[in-house]
């Protein structure tokens, strides 16, 4: 891979990690676009540490204080809501290892087309529904297993983790803003476990050094910047213009599919 070609990957996943438009879709799709060749398993690990790295440092603090609450005070309003994002990471992780093997199943662009485009039509309807009445301190036992659950079909191109996530979040009657750091935090542990789970394949390929860092780099310093534009965003905005981004991709991969 070049350090161009680093570069694309790395900004495309940096940005499509956070918002809820699937990382996994616009990763299969590039080359499928483009004709480039698929990146690789040393690169789905660099892309995959870029975001960790991004997610760690934008929420150090957060993680910081619901650690020390979650393990000297479980019972306090901070220590509930660690746990609450523990139990939630669980169905997805399981997911993760589980499905992992499948991936190719799913790797159909008519099929991430399609996810796409109905993830869109769900993600807009329950952003419109929902009653906004629930901060993400006060996400629940209970809402905290429903998303957590919801993240597993994450594991289709086009669904998004992200996206999944904010849909059942804003169907639940969470805030905007609430579900996206909620969901933000749950995914820290699943996108550093998926990266060393993956890392394992290290062992047994060549690595382009420089590319490998620029695309660490690349996905790390975008991811930050997309984590706070889209906490920023939801404070004015709703989530209406992502689904139509959904909308049109999916139909531009359908044309492309039977033109071809």
């Amino acid at each position: 891979m070049s350090i161009i070609q680093a570069i694309v990957y790395g900004v495309v996943q940096g940005i499509t990690e956070f918002l809820p438009v699937s990382s996994t879709a616009h990763l299969k799709l590039i080359p499928w676009f483009l004709g480039w060749s698929e990146p690789g398993i040393a690169f789905d690990v660099a892309l995959h540490i870029g975001t960790a790295v991004a997610v760690i440092l934008f929420f150090f603090n957060d993680w910081v204080k619901l650690i020390s609450a979650g393990l000297s005070r479980p019972k306090s309003p901070e220590g509930k809501l660690f746990w609450y994002i523990a139990i939630a990471t669980i169905p997805g992780a399981i997911a993760g290892v589980t499905l992992d093997k499948y991936m190719d199943v799913f790797s159909n662009p008519l099929l991430t087309a399609i996810m796409l485009i109905l993830m869109g039509i769900a993600l807009y309807i329950a952003d419109k529904i929902g009653k906004k009445e629930i901060e993400f301190e006060q996400v629940g036992f209970r809402r905290s297993v429903i998303i957590g659950i919801s993240q597993a079909l994450a594991i289709i191109p086009g669904v998004s983790r992200s996206g999944i996530t904010m849909t059942t979040g804003r169907a639940l009657g969470m805030t905007r803003e609430g579900i996206a750091k909620f969901t933000f935090l749950m995914a820290t542990p699943i996108i550093v476990a998926d990266a060393l789970y993956h890392a394992k394949g290290l062992m047994t390929v060549n690595i382009e050094l420089a590319s490998f860092l620029t695309a660490i780099l690349t996905a790390a310093v975008v991811g930050i910047l997309s984590i706070k534009f889209l906490l920023d965003f939801l404070k004015k905005r709703g989530f209406a213009i992502f689904a139509v981004y959904r909308l049109l991709l999916g139909t531009l991969v359908i044309i492309v599919y039977f033109t071809r």
